[in-house]
């Protein structure tokens, strides 16, 4: 499965895989997502760097909890071996020099949204890869809250819309692709994060 993450991504530059992870690691990870969010532990999220960092509910309207911050569990312990095999095939891979990763639970409850953007920042370009994995159990096109990856920054019909099913990875190069999360009509948890390279 990793394999055919990193044969995507020198294909393309972005991938898209069902069943990534387990229907029962989706389940225990789900379960930390809401526990974190009835605990209190979900923040809003803020979009912007250093003194530009604000909340702009509209643009983007899901809460956060960065794993650091909360002890890990054993789902996310296995979660993060996970993403340390993907780190590891796209540096011998594609010679990206990923050197860590950030990253964070996402619920977005329903009709929220987050807005076309790119997950790099002017003054730091260190996110290269962009990963985010659904927890969503049972979830149907009609459920909506798609990735849109937008494939051609001139040209908006030109994209790629990826269902948040649980199990599913969803990968791409941070700096090339903007992309938006589209309303759902339900809870939309993930787990979303930045493979980067030293400063």
């Amino acid at each position: 499965m990793i394999d055919a993450a990193v044969q995507q991504l020198a294909e393309k530059g972005w991938c898209a895989l069902r069943g990534f992870l387990s229907g029962e690691l989706v389940q225990r990870l789900a379960e930390d997502a809401r526990r974190l969010h009835a605990t209190g532990q979900m923040r809003p999220a803020a979009t912007g760097q250093g003194a530009q960092r604000e909340v702009r509910a509209g643009l983007r309207d899901d809460a956060i909890a960065w794993l650091e911050e909360s002890p890990a569990s054993p789902a996310q312990l296995e979660y993060l071996s996970r993403m340390e095999a993907l780190r590891l095939a796209a540096n011998r891979e594609l010679q990206l020099g990923l050197f860590d990763l950030e990253t964070h639970f996402a619920r977005y409850p329903a009709g929220a949204r987050y807005q076309k953007h790119l997950d790099t920042f002017q003054q730091d370009g260190r996110r290269t890869l962009s990963v985010i994995c659904y927890l969503n159990a049972g979830w149907q096109e009609s459920d909506g809250g798609q990735l849109r990856i937008y494939l051609d920054e001139d040209n908006a019909s030109r994209h790629a819309d990826i269902l948040p099913e649980g199990g599913t990875l969803a990968c791409f190069l941070s700096h090339r692709f903007p992309h938006e999360v589209l309303p759902a009509s339900r809870e939309r948890l993930s787990l979303t994060g930045w493979f980067r390279r030293r400063a």
